[in-house]
């Protein structure tokens, strides 16, 4: 089988997803913007030929210059699990008439207002919503959608650009913010737990899923440099907390007619139980929370995903041993990372139950919290229990200090 994958060297577990497509046989046929030399190892060695493009953006070049690079070769897939390239995925498609989502099956993915409707009219229960390409049509939206309402971009990823507004002089200010940004939806803010639904279809059938819980919100990270979060895979997705998501993420793909490859929901649990649907992505979810799904599971996702789209199966079974919990770290100070504390204890305590441990090398400038989601480390703390699991990735949380100076 030959695939075409975009951009296999990034994001960051690109390059897995890559490998994981040739170790399930297929001939995988890289497309993306960075030089073959600065492919990581596992994309690099796993690709049968790449074709570095000028700008990924430029849909219409980048079409042409496949069609061209591939003339004389059969294509039997397109694929892409970055968020701003699916539409591009979606249309090398339709150019090369291989099976997969078509353009207007993607746009319900990547436009949020058009996502909220469609899941809205399958009688599912979304935040109240509005698209906004003006000044005037979004205080028009947030007229009718009251405060706090949430300021964010319609074809968004992550956190960027995404603001809460409590009042009209912050929804002033988010629109300033958001200056640069052509369309944007204003939202009504959710108070709630918010959480994630994760799953990997073929044909039509959910082969695996996953929900986590970010502790805290992914916003309040993104605007507060001193929070380490916590991602939890959950070991069993049919407690009160898990289990409308499940309910809830199962209507969305049917509504929105989904049927083979990885999603990202996220959505939101209330006070009174009920399940609110935030968004999704027809990709994997970032972060390293494939990573952390792996964990939970001993599993490897990367090639799961990759035998579920060339084989119509996941090609493992699922066995949800642990809760595993993911803690993103961010050294305290400027400058250098001159030391870890607190990090011999933990260990001490805790070490058998630790399945990741990264942090920012000693002697390395402390890295950007506004630009790197990892910050400076992360940690993986897994076990059968929730209530240890929680227990272990809080005193990483606070007991754990990365000091730079």
């Amino acid at each position: 089988m030959n695939v075409v994958f975009l951009s296999p060297g990034f994001p960051a577990e690109m390059p897995y997803f890559t490998r994981g497509l040739a170790q399930v046989g297929a001939k995988v046929f890289g497309v993306g913007d960075q030089p073959a030399a600065a492919l990581a190892p596992e994309a690099r060695e796993s690709l049968t030929d790449y074709l570095q493009v000028r700008n990924l953006g430029d849909e219409d070049g980048v079409v042409q210059q496949v069609t061209q690079w591939l003339r004389g070769r059969s294509v039997d897939r397109v694929e892409s699990l970055w968020e701003t390239q699916m539409l591009l995925a979606a249309r090398l498609r339709e150019t090369f008439r291989v099976p997969g989502m078509t353009v207007a099956q993607t746009v319900p993915f990547r436009d949020k207002e058009a996502m909220k409707q469609v899941v809205e009219r399958a009688g599912l229960r979304v935040p109240h919503h509005g698209r906004a390409r003006t000044s005037a049509e979004a205080w028009a939206v947030v007229e009718r959608v009251g405060y706090p309402a949430i300021v964010k971009p319609i074809a968004g990823a992550g956190s960027k650009d995404t603001w809460r507004c409590n009042d009209k002089d912050e929804f002033a200010a988010a629109l300033q913010k958001t200056r640069h940004v052509d369309e944007l939806s204003v939202e009504e803010y959710i108070d709630g737990e918010e959480l994630t639904f994760d799953t990997v279809c073929a044909g039509g059938r959910m082969l695996y899923h996953n929900v986590a819980w970010y502790r805290p919100k992914p916003m309040i990270l993104a605007q507060s440099p001193w929070i380490s979060m916590q991602n939890i895979c959950l070991r069993d997705t049919s407690i009160p907390m898990a289990r409308p998501g499940v309910e809830l993420g199962g209507k969305v793909l049917q509504a929105l007619g989904f049927t083979d490859g990885f999603t990202h929901m996220e959505w939101f649990l209330t006070a009174k139980g009920e399940a609110v649907f935030g968004e999704i992505g027809a990709r994997a979810a970032g972060a390293r929370l494939v990573h952390a799904m792996n964990y939970a599971s001993d599993l490897d996702l990367f090639r799961g995903w990759a035998s579920a789209t060339c084989h119509g199966h996941l090609g493992q079974e699922v066995n949800r041993k642990y809760n595993a919990s993911m803690v993103f770290k961010r050294a305290q100070g400027d400058g250098i990372v001159r030391r870890y504390e607190g990090l011999q204890q933990l260990m001490a305590k805790y070490g058998q139950h630790v399945a990741n441990l990264e942090l920012t090398p000693i002697g390395q400038p402390k890295r950007d919290w506004k630009k790197v989601v990892v910050g400076d480390g992360w940690i993986v703390v897994r076990h059968p229990d929730l209530q240890f699991t929680l227990e272990m990735s809080e005193r990483f949380v606070t007991d754990l200090r990365v000091v730079a100076e």
